[in-house]
């Protein structure tokens, strides 16, 4: 689930507009769906000071995290809703499967660093911040850390699952070789039409993916929507048809080769070169439905980073617990005792 300059900047005055027309279009929603600005302003007020503190410390020794938070934010609220269901540990006594478990999860990694983040908000305030906030927040200043657009406004006042939904992740979770109808399908009942699509994917421009998921396109032929230099690069990163999935030292291939670290549109403008990574993504590409959206990002950075961010939003705003649903985890690998 990094950073670069736009290479196209919108007026100010033609960017402010956007960000009203935006922010006003999903107040009603956001109103409706318990969830707010400042949730904490009261209850704790330097709850999101207190996240940001800790994602740039944690990003600034290892920058893989920032990554890591927006996939884990991707998988939380992909799998039935923002819930923090995602960061539950097995339970052998209760039953409970961990949705990390699940072969869609593997090579999610950092959860570690989440502990961290949480043990800081509950030494200020107690039982007050749930998992479900902190991973979209960190999932907001990860997206900054790495050159992404900055100062998300993302609502808080979810809760958190005392479930696992582990027997689900297969059936909301994108796979990497899906049609695009598929993937449009899965977002729009989050309220995610295709052009936040083609920018929600716009992610992939951080970040590698392992051999696993893509030794298809490469073996016994490469596939011929790959541009020849890149299928020949893949080849030399992932060198046997045979990859194994779950070993330690897992061969991958980086997204993007020429700012890998930093999200941008040069994922657009490698999917009009043909040198889309997963099959999903170079299908946006040639999908008339998705196709004039890549073109348009690819051309313009800053339209990207702010459909990218309104995307973001909506995605993590997707059947939120709130009210007396759920509850706060004291801690975020376990329901409360």
């Amino acid at each position: 689930m990094k950073m670069g300059t736009s290479s196209s900047l919108l007026p100010v005055a033609s960017a402010l507009l956007i960000l009203m027309c935006f922010t006003t279009g999903n107040a009603a929603a956001a109103s409706a769906s318990g969830l707010k600005l400042n949730y904490y302003a009261k209850s704790c007020p330097r709850a999101e000071q207190i996240i940001k503190e800790q994602v740039r410390s944690h990003y600034d020794e290892h920058g893989n995290t920032a990554v890591s938070w927006l996939r884990a934010l991707f998988h939380d609220c992909t799998v039935r809703s923002c819930d923090a269901s995602l960061l539950l540990e097995s339970n052998a006594a209760t039953g409970l499967v961990s949705e990390q478990s699940s072969t869609r999860s593997f090579g999610m990694r950092n959860f570690k660093y989440i502990d961290a983040i949480k043990s800081a908000l509950e030494t200020a305030c107690p039982a007050t911040v749930s998992c479900a906030d902190l991973l979209a927040l960190a999932a907001r200043d990860g997206v900054a850390m790495l050159g992404g657009p900055a100062d998300i406004p993302m609502r808080t006042g979810r809760r958190d699952a005392t479930v696992s939904y582990y027997g689900e992740v297969e059936r909301y979770l994108p796979v990497h070789n899906d049609t695009v109808s598929a993937v449009l399908s899965r977002f729009a009942p989050m309220g995610v039409d295709a052009e936040g699509v083609v920018a929600l994917l716009g992610a992939h421009s951080v970040g590698r993916v392992h051999c696993f998921n893509l030794v298809a396109r490469l073996y016994p032929a490469v596939d011929g929507a790959i541009e020849p230099a890149y299928g020949a690069y893949l080849r030399e990163r992932c060198p046997t048809a045979d990859a194994v999935e779950d070993t330690r030292d897992v061969a991958y291939a980086r997204n993007d080769r020429g700012t890998p670290m930093v999200i941008d549109n040069m994922y657009h403008k490698n999917l009009l070169k043909g040198r889309g990574l997963l099959l999903v993504d170079q299908r946006l590409a040639t999908d008339p439905r998705t196709a004039p959206f890549v073109k348009k990002m690819a051309a313009d950075n800053a339209y990207f980073h702010d459909r990218f961010a309104a995307a973001l939003v909506k995605m993590s705003e997707n059947g939120p617990l709130t009210g007396d649903k759920g509850e706060v985890r004291k801690d975020c690998k376990f329901v409360n005792s």
